[in-house]
């Protein structure tokens, strides 16, 4: 008895991670209104009732990738709020990006869809992207500067959507063979520059 507690306890779960697992494959390569639930269910060896046991509709699950995404940028950067100088800060948050270019790459091709959902939950979801991400790259940008780590005429945002220039192909592009040694590089050009001294 105590055994089969134990398997239906962990059953859903495994359940909702292949939802999301495979709901997110159809979506990337069908765009939000070319899925169906019933090829999500069919997708994941599930009747229909069971599906929506999970999530209410498409809307919701679609969602539901994109804020598994959105809690692997979460954190992506608690992980590097750890080191106490910038340049480990973004050493820890670039090859942790590398590292799981894959998972964050699926949000990126589905944060185009978004147009498709309802305004409200658009709204919500952008919020929090905004603050998690956008902001807690501001925060480590707004405290080196504090700490005196950057040129005093070089403003908070800016640095930020430089940075953030510099982390779109990595999550967008092709795998880096290297995650250290790519880490390392681009931190070296975010801070160092690339030309010669």
């Amino acid at each position: 008895m105590t055994g089969s507690l134990s398997l239906a306890a962990v059953s859903p779960v495994s359940t909702r991670e292949r939802i999301l697992s495979e709901g997110a494959q159809l979506f990337v390569a069908r765009g939000y209104h070319g899925v169906s639930m019933r090829e999500v269910a069919a997708a994941v060896g599930v009747t229909k009732p069971a599906l929506y046991h999970h999530y209410a509709d498409k809307e919701a699950l679609f969602l539901a990738i994109l804020n598994g995404a959105l809690s692997g940028l979460s954190g992506v950067v608690e992980r590097a709020r750890q080191p106490l100088d910038l340049r480990g800060q973004l050493q820890v948050l670039i090859h942790e990006l590398l590292i799981s270019a894959p998972q964050q790459r699926v949000g990126l091709q589905l944060a185009s869809e978004l147009k498709h959902v309802s305004a409200e939950r658009r709204a919500d979801f952008e919020q929090r992207y905004r603050a998690i991400w956008m902001g807690g790259l501001g925060h480590l940008m707004g405290e080196a500067t504090a700490r005196g780590e950057f040129r005093g005429d070089l403003a908070g945002p800016l640095l930020t959507r430089a940075l953030l220039g510099l982390l779109y192909p990595l999550v967008s592009g092709p795998p880096a063979p290297d995650p250290d040694g790519t880490a390392r590089a681009l931190v070296s050009l975010f801070l160092d520059g690339a030309g010669r001294r």
